[in-house]
């Protein structure tokens, strides 16, 4: 019998400027964790360019800088996340939190059965 990953939900939200998903969410939370972009970046395999693009554009989307950048040079530089951006992260937890636990059931109905009965109702 084949092995199937376990169902999970997936989503984003719609904004006015374009969509924030998982990846932009993966983002914000390495910039945070790392203090780079291009660590963020790296830790995603995804080029410099990119992630500085991505920053950018969510800067752009919420209308006010969710990450902050300072250049590098002898004091290395570095990023950090602005209050609105820990906002929006916790807030994309949030949302992920709950909306996997109130899926779970419905998800575990789609599962295969793995001993011959019949799927859960």
């Amino acid at each position: 019998m084949t092995e199937h990953a376990p169902s999970r939900l997936w989503f984003r939200f719609l904004l006015p400027d374009g969509a924030f998903g998982p990846g932009k969410a993966e983002l914000l939370a390495h910039i945070a964790e790392t203090g780079s972009i291009s660590a963020a970046g790296r830790k995603m395999e995804m080029s410099y360019r990119r992630a500085w693009s991505l920053v950018a554009e969510v800067n752009a989307q919420f209308g006010e800088p969710l990450v902050s950048a300072e250049r590098g040079g002898q004091s290395g530089g570095g990023a950090k996340l602005t209050p609105r951006g820990a906002e929006v992260l916790e807030t994309w937890r949030g949302a992920e939190r709950a909306l996997s636990a109130a899926a779970e059931p419905w998800l575990a109905r789609l599962a295969p059965p793995t001993d011959g009965a019949p799927a859960v109702d």
